[in-house]
Order: structure tokens, then C-alpha cells, then sequence
């Protein structure tokens, strides 16, 4: 185990875990005309070897952007930031003193790994906020956590691999046409189970016999996608441990981790539900750990990305991982994206370069504010439509958190439930679970014998219907692991049945759109419960 510690030179380097290379990755060879560009570099090289178009037929000759300072104080309820005294930024063709990078730089072909500035930029940050526990790790720019999950796909996992998830996890349209088969963990409020995890791992040679145990993990773990549960540091640890014991690679996809919440209380004051102006230390300081805290193996592969924190289209983060991987990811950047857009480098290179850490994480610790009031108005709404009751008081099986009865009828002894949430403490969702078996219409399909799955049915059905209400809602069961064509269903998958699921965001709407779609949600669900 690790040793806590501030001077890095104690810390151990990772150690090998070249083994879980794919063929793929194994195969890849260092591209030689990327090799040449670090020759071109030195003093006095003439370079007649690389195919770079001349930079003075480049049309862009500067560019200039206004941003908010990162002090501005975000309003969800007034976003109007016109007033706003801005910080402007101008970068040229030529390198002046007055720019980090000049646009003959950024916008040719360069390093794969991406622009230095911004490289050194997210070690500061990494260092100073997640502090790996292992000292040799190495940063990577990407186009976007999709992007690097889709490579550090192609990094782990052959044809047919079994990749461990989350009971309910984001879209799987990169590795599903790979062959490779979802191993869903069960779920709580904290996100995946270690006590799930571990009986999965140590029941694998019975329950697969002759197959290859799964060497490859993707976790989202501060406001999972879809479900909004965060998980805490102990949880961390114990869910690290077990993969060191199976040897299981973690890929920590967090863009949500800097948008935690404090937890939801549904009948204390207004004002406890609202996190806290805070110094950029003490936001770092509140943060949960990342898993590379706990990673002195360098077996962790973290996505970090900006897409939630400045803009989407930006479509710019950057991995974090030991030296090995970062290397073999490389030769996979060289014949695929190449480098990110020199475009969003630059102008995230200029801005986050003038605000530093302490200011990055000053803007962080105020958009994390705005989904945190954000995350209220909606739960807010679901406690003026319905009665909300703990699931420890509802005695309502399979539930967590709250529960949601028809308004009037949560204290009657045969109320019937129509959904329940956990309230979530980080991210842009709340996930409903919805229960089925007391609705008629659902009762009606079960006895169907010609329904092939009535739980999605239904759920398709209650999606209808709520569109036609004008309300748009994420259906749970794009969510579901993809386990194979032989796993389709609710039972051949081994889900909880009677059982439906929606993810709700409330990244988006205003107030007033949210109490209107929670409305509607309401009449609907009134309607389909009568």
C-alpha cells in the first residue's frame, strides 16, 4: 500500500501491466514521420523531410475572444452575464509576449500528444488536485472523454473481451461492434458495488467457465451517467483494492467530478441544499478523490475533459495514465485524430494559462453552484408534485432514497408508488425508478403472452406518452450493458423485473420549464397509475 506523502520522489513508479495490451495496441508501430518532428525542433535543423504546408499561406492571421473572468459569479437564475466585465485575449500568427501560443503554431501539424502549454497546464492541475500516488504518470491530450474511451478501448480489449461496468451505464457504440460483452455491476447510492464486484470476480470460472476473466473496468463515478450517484472515497478504495487482487485496469471517465453537490435534504431549510461560496483550496479540498489517489500501480486511466466545465465543442480533455499506456495510446493518435483541434487548443491554452489553477478551479467551484441550484428546481418540483417519503420509512421493495406517491396519499397505508430517486450529489441527472406492478397497463402486457418484454414495452409506451405531452425524457433501457443478442431482454438479462427507469436532466431548462416538464410528468404518470 501507499504511503501519503508530499515529496513525489518517494513515490513509487507503476509497474508493468504491459500484458494487458490488445493485439491491436501490441501491433502498433511509432510512426516514423511523427518521430521526425521532435528533430525539427532543434537549433539549426533544415528541414526537407516533412510535408508541413508553409505557414504564411495560412489565412488566419490573429484571433480574439472575450471571456469571463474566472471570479464571475454564475447565476442559474439570471444568466445574463452582458453586464460582465471581460478578460480579453489575442493571439497572432507570429509569437508575440503578449499570448502563450501563436497561431503558425497551433494550427499546423504538430505533437500528437498535444500543444506543451496545455499539457503542463493539466500536470499542474492533476498534481495539485487528484495527486497520483504513483510519480512517472504522463499526460495525453484527447478530443473529448468519448474519444478516450474509445481509444483506451482499442488499447485493453480484443474481439469478445468482457469489460466490467455499471449496472447502468452510458451508450456502448464503440466497443459493441468490437464483439465485446458488458459484465454489469449491481448499483447503490454510491454507484458500483464492491461487495458485487468482488463476488462477480471471485464466482467468474463458475458461472463463465473457460472464459477470460474481464481485465477492463469503465467507471463514472461522480454523477454517474445516467444514474447521478457519486461515490465516496472509502467505496474508492475498496473497489481499487479488488483490482489490484483480479488485476483489472480502471478507466475513470469523470466529466461531472467537479460538479458535487452537497446531499439533498427534502424537509430542511431551502438554504442547507445549496453548496457554499468556498477559496479555490477548499474546493479542491471538498472534492471526492479521484481513483489515481489510491493508484500507486499506475493501473488507473483517467479522462478529464473541459466539454463540461468550459464548452462541449471545444472537444478537448486529456487523459492521465502511467507511461506505458500514454505511449501506446500515442502511436494510436498518430494514425487516427492525430492532434486535437489547434483551434480549441489554443484558445483553452490562453485562458486556462492566465487563470492558473487557483482560477480554474475558482470557475469550477461556480458552475459546480449552478447545477447545484439547478439539481434543486428539480427536485424542488418533484416534492411539489408528488409526496415524497424515505424508501426507509415507504417499505417500498427495491427502492432508494425517496420515494414519489400521488400528492395526498403518501401517508395512507395502501398508497401505491409510482417512482423513486436517489437524490443525486453530483453531475446533471436523476434517474427515476419506476414501479410497474400495481399499473394495469403493465399487468395487462405481463399477461401477454405474445410480449417478448413487457417492462421495456411498457416503459416505450409511458416515453410516448410523455412526448406527446411535450416533455422529452431518456428511456433507462439505453442504458442497459449490451451482454450479447442472447441477453436482450429483461429477464434473459437477468434485470430487475417489474421494474422501468428514466434519466432526467436538469443541465438545461429553466426553472420554469422544469416545473412545467415535472407537471406534465405528473399528469401522465397520474393518468397511466389511475
Amino acid at each position: 500500500m501507499p504511503v501519503a506523502t508530499s515529496d513525489r520522489s518517494q513515490l513509487p513508479d507503476a509497474v508493468d501491466l504491459s500484458h494487458h495490451l490488445s493485439l491491436l495496441s501490441r501491433s502498433r508501430m511509432a510512426s516514423p514521420l511523427k518521430e521526425m518532428f521532435r528533430y525539427m525542433a532543434e537549433p539549426g535543423m533544415l528541414s526537407l523531410g516533412g510535408g508541413l504546408p508553409h505557414a504564411s499561406i495560412f489565412p488566419f492571421r490573429s484571433m480574439s475572444f472575450e471571456a469571463l473572468p474566472a471570479s464571475t459569479h454564475l447565476d442559474a437564475a439570471k444568466p445574463d452575464t452582458s453586464a460582465a466585465v471581460l478578460d480579453a485575449f489575442s493571439i497572432t500568427h507570429e509569437h508575440t509576449a503578449a499570448s502563450t501560443i501563436d497561431l503558425k503554431t497551433s494550427l499546423q501539424y504538430g505533437e500528437c500528444n498535444g500543444l506543451p502549454a496545455v499539457r503542463e497546464f493539466a500536470r499542474a492541475f492533476t498534481e495539485a488536485v487528484h495527486q497520483p500516488a504513483y510519480a512517472n504518470y504522463e499526460i495525453l491530450m484527447h478530443d473529448g472523454n468519448t474519444d478516450g474511451w474509445g481509444k483506451t478501448v482499442s488499447l485493453l480489449a480484443d474481439s469478445g473481451a468482457y469489460i466490467l461496468c455499471e449496472e447502468h451505464t452510458f451508450p456502448q457504440a464503440y466497443w459493441i461492434p468490437m464483439g465485446c460483452i458488458g459484465v454489469p455491476i449491481k448499483l447503490d447510492g454510491q454507484g458500483m458495488r464492491s461487495d458485487h464486484l468482488a463476488s462477480t470476480m471471485e464466482n467468474w470460472d463458475s458461472t463463465h467457465p473457460g472464459v477470460k476473466r474481464p481485465a477492463l473496468m469503465y467507471i463514472v463515478p461522480v454523477g454517474q451517467n445516467p444514474t447521478g450517484a457519486t461515490m465516496l472515497a472509502q467505496r474508492r478504495q475498496e473497489i481499487y483494492d479488488l483490482c489490484v487482487k483480479w488485476d483489472i485496469i480502471i478507466c475513470e471517465d469523470d466529466p461531472y467530478t467537479y460538479l458535487q453537490f452537497p446531499e439533498y435534504v427534502v424537509d430542511g431549510p431551502p438554504a442547507a441544499n445549496f453548496s457554499k461560496a468556498v477559496t479555490s483550496s477548499e474546493f479542491a479540498a471538498s472534492l471526492t478523490p479521484s481513483f489515481l489517489k489510491f493508484d500507486y500501480q499506475g493501473r488507473v486511466i483517467r479522462l478529464e475533459t473541459f466539454s463540461k466545465t468550459l464548452a462541449p465543442g471545444c472537444r478537448l480533455g486529456f487523459f492521465v495514465c502511467n507511461p506505458m499506456f500514454a505511449e501506446r495510446l500515442l502511436r494510436a493518435t498518430e494514425i487516427s485524430s492525430q492532434s486535437p483541434s489547434g483551434w480549441s487548443q489554443a484558445i483553452i491554452t490562453e485562458l486556462v494559462t492566465k487563470w492558473g489553477t487557483d482560477g480554474y478551479l475558482q470557475w469550477l467551484a461556480s458552475v459546480r453552484d449552478v447545477y447545484c441550484v439547478r439539481r434543486n428546481w428539480m427536485l424542488d418540483a418533484f416534492k411539489g408534485a408528488f409526496d415524497l417519503v424515505p424508501a426507509t420509512e415507504a417499505k417500498v421493495i427495491g427502492a432508494e432514497g425517496l420515494v414519489a406517491f400521488k400528492k395526498g396519499t403518501g401517508s395512507l397505508p395502501n398508497a401505491v408508488p409510482m417512482f423513486s430517486f436517489v437524490p443525486p450529489s453530483g453531475g446533471m441527472f436523476v434517474w427515476t425508478k419506476h414501479f410497474l406492478g400495481s399499473n394495469s397497463h403493465f399487468q395487462a402486457l405481463a399477461a401477454d403472452a405474445t410480449v417478448v418484454d413487457p417492462e421495456t414495452t411498457f416503459m416505450e409506451n409511458l416515453w410516448k406518452d410523455l412526448a406527446a405531452k411535450k416533455v422529452l425524457l431518456t428511456p433507462g433501457a439505453y442504458y442497459a450493458p449490451w451482454q450479447g443478442a442472447d441477453k436482450a431482454t429483461t429477464t434473459t438479462a437477468d434485470r430487475e423485473a417489474g421494474v422501468g427507469h428514466f434519466r432526467l436532466a436538469y443541465s438545461f431548462a429553466t426553472r420554469e420549464e422544469i416545473e412545467l416538464a415535472v407537471a406534465r410528468i405528473r399528469a401522465a404518470l397520474e393518468e397511466s397509475w389511475a
